[in-house]
């Protein structure tokens, strides 16, 4: 066993700004390729002649621009907005048959997420130009970007073709004669870093889905006239261009038209260059950072879907069988428990504050009881302030420090009776609690019965979100092992256990920090099973600050998977371990540990949606929202609660779940590790019974003079 990691908490950071830049990657440059609107005409006072009225090619002489055009019986063929993976093959291969060579201008997005159709587009001998990173219109973005979105596209070309190529078709270009003042700021500046600037002559208009003959007829030069063919292999659906290129070829070969690749048709040698071995590393960077954000928006994307799924069946199933459970009434021939004494067993480390108000509400029970105090080493006043109420019935054992599961055994040493309760030390009970928690031991299989337990101190925000997940937990969750036979918890704050089912497992297990679900799996492995009673309620000290609470779930958490994987072999087991195995293991490993780890990832991706797409965002957000509050009434309606806190639901996500998320995680990460985890005792304040309805002025704790005072009280038996 090894010492808890801390490092983890740097790679878990690292890891969500990794997420994080991947989103971002993918949402604001690959996911907005081609989003631009089409730009319009505008004025072209500043356009020179040699452009607006010369061919296709652009560049700079140093002079000023210049161009050349297309030689007569020759044909360019080009085609933008590629790589596709479904529409670039089909075009090469019209292109192979024809024995064709033409030329694609690729965007950098699409380049870099299909490298294999980039790779082949060289190999078959084509041509291979840029065409921005994300298709925007260069003449309305800065120079900063213009040169990032070309110099990223030649990279990735070059990691692929191992050419850095340095002919360019700025996106949303024409023919030269439609060129205006801002397409012209565009070019100057391809054309100034060295590059030069291919238009077309014909533009086929196959986005516009005029028609196969439609593009024939806009794709076929007039006369003997050469052309550069306007065309695209990506950005939609392109069947039209291949069939029209099944058309077009054949045709235009019959009238002894050429067809060739710019940098042959114009005998261009700069066209490209042999990529350096850093532009080819860079590259292939580019490329891989690209397809792990693609990666990661459509992992996160399904995960969403799953887990909504996952969410909307579990919402379905805690409905159907919390109304099989609240319409189970027992019959009028049911069988009753006879009275006898309970042992309530009270373990108890550094409880000075409400261990008083806890053995005070025990002995108020209707129920016969034997109280026994186990003292687990304390270093406060427990013993002392137990000792001092002299009641009766009431024993105090104390003994080394040896943890809660150690404490309840000690405690089971000294019981005599055949039912016993466990209660937390700073837990009050109700009158009834006790004699309702032990009224299913009226059939002989039950093993051990789950008391309801409640948040006494619930005032303060984070008061009122422990509150709400105890009613959800206790009143949903627990009704649905009930009827599918798979408790997998009896809490230790209050449950019931048969003390001849105890001793068949050999006491309270010691090997794991959640002993009360370590217990429960025995129990129902061992062929007795374990139910909820509801009604039997006790009231608890929850976490007052969020240090506190993340010691406790951290502990519970981490517990937990010790038990699951304790007893994972109950998944290959026939009867109630079975069902534990195969119903309550399952659920607890997609619910708790699966969702809660992928949650932190889920929530930056839906933040990120929320900036992206507001009204989206906003109804999932919505939808979520409902899809808590539906249970949560439900719960708190079977309870007999108030609904006034559930508005705290909505803040939840905030902070509450965040913390929940980086306890499973971190819970995992030790128990990968091997690590040692110890106790996390929590302060406690006497809080618990602030809540408490049915607890009357006979059970709230009296001061120690009251207690001298107090001429009727017995005196208490000790045993040491």
């Amino acid at each position: 066993m090894r010492p808890q990691p801390r490092a983890h908490w740097v790679l878990l950071a690292l890891s969500m700004v990794v997420l994080l830049g991947a989103l971002l990657l993918d949402t604001f440059v690959v996911g907005r390729v081609g989003q631009g609107a089409a730009p319009t005409a505008g004025p072209s006072g500043t356009v020179p002649e040699t452009v607006h009225q010369g061919g296709p090619l652009v560049g700079d002489t140093g002079a000023g621009l210049s161009s050349r055009t297309t030689p007569d019986r020759t044909v360019v063929l080009t085609f933008d907005d590629g790589p596709d993976p479904e529409w670039t093959p089909k075009v090469l291969d019209v292109l192979r048959r024809n024995q064709v060579k033409a030329t694609f201008f690729v965007t950098g997005a699409n380049a870099a997420q299909h490298q294999d159709v980039l790779e082949r587009i060289d190999a078959e001998g084509h041509e291979v130009g840029l065409h921005t990173f994300t298709h925007v219109d260069l003449g309305k973005v800065g120079e900063t970007r213009a040169h990032v979105e070309l110099g990223q596209t030649g990279l990735v070309v070059a990691s692929g073709t191992g050419k850095f190529s340095q002919v360019v078709r700025p996106p949303y270009s024409n023919r030269p004669d439609a060129v205006d003042d801002e397409d012209l700021v565009g070019i100057e500046r391809i054309t100034a870093a060295g590059n030069l600037v291919l238009l077309s002559d014909l533009d086929s208009e196959d986005w516009r889905t005029p028609g196969t003959d439609a593009v024939v007829a806009n794709s076929t030069p007039k006369d003997s006239k050469g052309a550069v063919v306007l065309m695209h292999d990506g950005g939609g659906d392109r069947s039209q261009t291949v069939a029209a290129l099944e058309k077009l070829i054949p045709s235009l070969k019959e009238r002894g038209f050429a067809f060739q690749t710019a940098r042959d048709a114009f005998g261009v040698s700069q066209a490209s260059r042999a990529a350096t071995a850093a532009e080819r590393f860079e590259g292939t960077a580019v490329s891989l950072a690209v397809r792990f954000s693609r990666f990661v928006t459509e992992l996160l994307t399904w995960l969403v879907v799953i887990s909504s799924l996952l969410a909307l069946a579990r919402a379905a199933v805690l409905l159907v069988t919390t109304a099989i459970h609240a319409r189970r009434k027992p019959g009028k021939h049911a069988p009753r428990l006879r009275p006898q004494m309970v042992t309530v067993l009270v373990p108890a480390y550094n409880e000075e504050a409400g261990i008083e108000a806890t053995v005070r509400t025990i002995l108020s029970s209707t129920n016969p009881v034997h109280v026994i105090v186990i003292d687990d080493g304390s270093t406060d006043r427990t013993s002392e302030v137990v000792k001092s109420l002299n009641l009766p019935n009431v024993s105090l054992v104390r003994q080394r420090n040896a943890g809660k599961a150690a404490a309840l055994n000690t405690g089971l040493r000294h019981t005599r009776t055949e039912l016993v309760v466990m209660v937390d030390g700073d837990t009050v009970l109700e009158p009834e609690t006790v004699a309702n928690l032990v009224q299913p031991f009226a059939d002989h299989a039950v093993g051990a019965v789950s008391g309801n337990a409640k948040v006494g101190n619930r005032s303060g925000l984070l008061g009122r979100w422990q509150h709400i997940e105890y009613v959800i937990g206790f009143n949903l969750d627990r009704r649905m092992y009930d009827v599918m036979q798979c408790m997998p918890t009896v809490p230790g704050a209050v449950g019931g256990f048969r003390v001849e089912a105890l001793r068949e497992v050999g006491g309270v297990p010691e090997d794991t920090l959640a002993e009360d679900t370590d217990l429960t799996m025995a129990l129902e492995r061992a062929g007795w099973s374990a139910v909820y009673e509801e009604s039997a309620r006790a009231w608890t000290e929850a976490p007052a600050s969020l240090g506190q609470l993340w010691r406790q779930r951290y502990r519970w958490c981490y517990g937990t998977l010790q038990a699951m994987w304790k007893h994972r072999g109950a998944i290959f087991e026939r009867g109630l371990g079975g069902k534990l195995g195969r119903r309550a293991l399952p659920y607890l490993f997609l619910y708790q540990v699966a969702l809660p780890i992928l949650a932190p990832a889920i929530d930056v991706f839906a933040v990120l949606s929320l900036w992206t797409d507001p009204v989206a965002g906003a109804l999932a957000w919505l939808g979520f929202l409902v899809l808590q509050l539906i249970p949560a009434v439900i719960a708190f309606r079977l309870d007999g609660e108030r609904l006034r806190p559930l508005w705290a639901v909505a803040l939840q996500p905030i902070v509450y779940r965040q913390l929940m998320y980086l306890v499973v995680i971190q819970s995992v990460i030790t128990a990968l590790a091997g690590a040692v985890l110890p106790w996390q005792k929590l302060k406690r304040t006497g809080s618990a019974a602030q809540a408490a309805p049915e607890i009357d002025e006979r059970t709230v704790p009296l001061s120690r003079a009251d207690l001298r005072k107090s001429s009727h009280l017995g005196r208490a038996s000790h045993s040491a």
